[in-house]
């Protein structure tokens, strides 16, 4: 018989809820848990327990990619370049109204 992991070496899961008002699911934290329906399940009554939340998504924290804050200058700078991403210098018709 296999001994359940402690929960101090549980591994570490980000939880993201989308609230009844967004289209989008926002970081609200992180909590340990022992597996993928455990985490959803303790995301629900940490981060829920309002009934503000439609969907929760909960993912290893060790799967997620992230930048790294002192090379921002490297990784975005090179887009201001770039006028043409933001085409605020465009006059629009009046027949068009508003965008």
């Amino acid at each position: 018989m296999s001994t359940p992991l402690a929960m101090k070496d549980w591994p570490l899961w980000e939880v993201f809820v989308r609230s009844k008002q967004g289209l989008e699911h926002k970081h609200c934290g992180s909590l340990h848990a022992s597996d993928a329906p455990h985490a959803l399940q303790m995301a629900r009554d940490v981060y829920t327990r309002r009934q503000e939340g439609v969907s929760i998504w909960v993912i290893p924290s060790h799967l997620i990619a992230a930048s790294d804050p002192d090379e921002k200058d490297q990784l975005f700078e090179p887009a201001s370049d770039k006028i043409y991403r933001h085409p605020t210098f465009y006059e629009i018709p009046e027949e068009v109204g508003h965008m």
